[in-house]
């Protein structure tokens, strides 16, 4: 009895530590201001696989290869397959998707045999690299470096200049790979 007992009077001493501690917590912390409307609207600059938020701009497979070279080989390589950091560059053969029935023979996810929407391409270069410099490039070189990739890949012509209009066009090799999600809210999960 003696035992439960001690028990019970840590719980009851661990139950009031916490309902004190929650007492004693600021509603705020005093620190920062809430964000403004513009301040909203500029930090919203996701890009969707429809194309919804893409910039005006364009660029071309030539332009983005000096982009490329300029800003992406010390990660990447001279052609995006050398490194040390991921490869950007390769397709299986047939475009096949074996690695969809067994992730070990998925080797690397490179543009040309993983990402499902060239869109998806222009929001992450546009965000994150040059990864010692993130969000560094103009829309007109995110446009171009992304014309280069899909061309060193096999997606594009040598001549293709990509923009708001043409880069949601593009047909991914790996786009009908993917399940969509499809859920729209509520409490029910697929």
């Amino acid at each position: 009895m003696r035992a439960i007992g001690y028990q019970l009077s840590a719980i009851s001493v661990g139950v009031a530590a916490v309902v004190a501690a929650q007492q004693l917590r600021p509603a705020r912390l005093g620190i920062g201001t809430p964000a403004t409307p513009q301040e909203i609207k500029a930090a919203d600059d996701d890009v969707t696989p429809s194309g919804h938020g893409l910039p005006s701009g364009s660029g071309s497979v030539a332009e983005g290869k000096l982009v490329f070279q300029k800003n992406c080989v010390g990660c990447h390589g001279a052609t995006g397959v050398e490194g040390p950091m991921d490869k950007l560059v390769g397709r299986m053969p047939g475009d096949s998707f074996p690695f969809g029935k067994d992730p070990r023979l998925l080797t690397e996810r490179t543009i040309g045999n993983y990402w499902p929407y060239a869109t998806t391409v222009y929001d992450f270069i546009h965000r994150a690299m040059p990864q010692d410099r993130p969000g560094v490039l103009t829309a007109h070189e995110t446009y171009a470096v992304v014309a280069y990739l899909l061309w060193r890949n096999g997606i594009l012509p040598a001549n293709a200049v990509m923009n708001a209009r043409t880069l949601p066009q593009v047909k991914m090799p790996a786009r009908n790979r993917f399940v969509r999600d499809d859920r729209s809210g509520g409490s029910h999960i697929r």
